[in-house]
């Protein structure tokens, strides 16, 4: 049932939080504007990622051990995670806040909001699947492939801390691994099960919001790029766009990575850098697993969709641009034979890369809600690698926000004032 709502609100971004938000407010009878900066059916950062709704990562990326890992895969060129080393300020300001916000008492304190958020996003995700919102979800879990044993002990650690934290986990022997997931060849030491964990197709799901939307009543403005914000003292009136001033009573902003520079005229710090990732996509797999998977020590993604099956990974820090590092897609291919070794690098030849762009805030948590200059800008973005898994409940909490609804889940450590002066 749709609410009435006398709301008309502008949402900045196409991607899966700015299609959350809108598909939220349309619900609440409000009256949407969607600016996307891409052709209609772009391809953005939530399109080629690995499709996981995954409650089980309620570690921040900002975490101890995280920094001195990182230092370490800098001098691997195939390695998950790099840093392109440049003379950036921003970049420079970026990095010495995340070194200090890696620490346990951060881990402690943001464990069981993210925990708290994926799983309401998870059960939106189901009730949009009743809907009839067509995603192809799979409530199958997640597996945690570890080679080592070292790994395995490491992971195992990590779910013990799961289960106090009340998400449920498993760890899996070789064998036992294999009789959850017989439709695979794997060489592992053992796993960890994380059976509340999903997985969807993107691609699939981004259309279906899209369509959703416009039977709704929201309006699409595509290939369309904010130019600036038209403002009185505390509140803005309008956006000047290449194709027009939008003027609305609230304005959303989900530009993702593009999200720090729209906001300097308005004097806002919003310290983001893009967090490059890379997917490949095999059609016809030797094998297609049933059960979603992250080999542990390579850092990859592995995604049964339909009769596809994808791989995803890496954490390439500071570059706004699309272009494909070879290394890293190497990277990538090389490290399934370690786990599946049905599967070959030959496998892989002809496979176009996709890459996006992760919005990765310095501690790891998302910027999400109002802003103290601005009384009718909301800000949704950050989400680095969970941005598919935490949209709904993004949306849903905006437009909680835009309605003046008390929202359940406490968002103050998400201000998106909190590295402002």
């Amino acid at each position: 049932m749709i609410a009435v709502s006398s709301l008309k609100i502008v949402v900045v971004g196409g991607g899966i939080i700015g299609l959350s938000t809108a598909l939220a407010c349309l619900r609440r009878g409000a009256d949407v504007t969607i600016i996307d900066r891409l052709a209609s059916g772009g391809d953005n950062c939530s399109r080629g990622n690995a499709g996981m709704i995954v409650p089980s990562h309620f570690v921040p990326l900002a975490a101890p051990g995280i920094f001195g890992q990182a230092m370490k895969w800098m001098l691997d060129p195939e390695s998950p995670f790099h840093v392109k080393p440049r003379l950036s300020w921003d970049l420079m300001k970026w990095g010495l806040r995340f070194y200090l916000a890696s620490t346990a008492n951060q881990v402690k304190e943001a464990s069981p909001l993210l925990r708290d958020l994926n799983f309401a996003s998870r059960d939106l995700y189901v009730r949009w699947n009743d809907e009839g919102i067509q995603c192809s979800l799979a409530k199958k879990g997640l597996l945690m492939l570890c080679c080592t044993e070292k790994a395995l002990e490491e992971e195992a650690h990590l779910a013990q801390r799961a289960r106090d934290l009340g998400v449920p986990a498993q760890v899996l022997n070789a064998d036992e691994t294999s009789v959850l997931d017989p439709n695979v060849t794997l060489t592992i030491a053992g796993s960890v099960y994380y059976p509340k964990d999903c997985h969807l197709d993107p691609s699939q799901l981004l259309e279906s919001l899209r369509n959703e939307i416009t039977k709704l009543g929201g309006v699409f403005k595509t290939d369309c790029l904010v130019k600036s914000w038209k403002a009185g003292s505390n509140s803005i009136y309008a956006i000047e766009t290449n194709q027009g001033d939008i003027e609305a009573d609230e304005f959303v902003l989900c530009g993702g990575v593009w999200s720090e520079g729209l906001v300097h005229s308005l004097k806002i710090q919003l310290p983001l850098q893009p967090g490059k990732g890379y997917s490949l996509t095999l059609p016809n797999p030797i094998e297609l697993p049933n059960v979603c998977s992250i080999l542990c020590e390579a850092k990859v993604a592995i995604t049964p969709m339909g009769s596809a099956l994808r791989f995803g990974g890496t954490m390439q820090i500071g570059e706004l641009n699309q272009s494909i590092d070879p290394r890293r897609v190497d990277g990538i291919v090389k490290s399934v034979p370690k786990f599946m070794p049905r599967f070959r690098v030959q496998h892989f030849e002809g496979i176009q890369p996709w890459c996006g762009l992760r919005p990765v805030s310095p501690d790891g948590l998302p910027y999400l809600g109002r802003t103290k200059a601005w009384k009718n800008l909301t800000i949704a973005t950050g989400h680095a690698m969970m941005g598919l898994s935490l949209g709904p409940i993004t949306g849903e909490l905006v437009s909680q926000i835009l309605h003046g609804i008390p929202t359940k889940i406490p968002l103050d450590r998400l201000s998106p004032d909190r590295y402002s002066v």
